[in-house]
């Protein structure tokens, strides 16, 4: 499967290092499916940092995990929800995972999972509200054992 990461550098050895904040699975290497998303990413971090290059770099995923743990969120988000609001908290629950898939919370989920988190919205409300959204898929590498075992870089793209 391909699969890619938006970034202002070219990541031909990506790592777990790197991650600075806890986002929507915890600190990892994010990657997804979608490759306009992927230069979403990108663009947005460009702009952030008044960068004027912005990258999307391929990697071919296996999707064979061994012995890897891996977490899938189911399309319901029951879970999800909670999972990523604890994660956004600075929980560490995620790192019994090597890999972590799921949904995107990007701005404009996020303001829905912010409305649940603080407690406006239950959870019943934001879940009908998220899925009036496109769904965006992300997948979280936490460990560098997992990276090193499902990722291998293919070319970048500059956008």
């Amino acid at each position: 499967m391909i699969v890619y990461h938006g970034s202002t550098t070219v990541v031909k050895s990506p790592d777990v290092r790197h991650s600075f904040r806890p986002l929507d699975f915890g600190k990892g290497f994010y990657v997804t499916t979608n490759m306009e998303q992927a230069k979403n990413w990108a663009r947005r971090k460009a702009d952030l940092n008044e960068n004027d290059k912005a990258y999307v770099n391929v990697y071919d995923m296996r999707e064979k995990y061994g012995d890897l743990n891996v977490k899938t969120f189911p399309p319901d988000l029951l879970e999800w929800i909670d999972f990523v609001c604890h994660c956004r908290d600075g929980g560490d629950e995620y790192q019994v995972y090597d890999v972590i898939r799921g949904m995107v919370a990007n701005d404009k989920v996020f303001r829905v999972v912010d409305l649940y988190h603080s407690g406006v919205w239950d959870k019943e409300r934001a879940l009908i509200e998220i899925k009036a959204y496109p769904e965006y898929d992300q997948i979280a590498f936490i460990t560098q054992r997992a990276i090193d075992a499902l990722l291998t870089f293919k070319t970048v793209e500059e956008v």
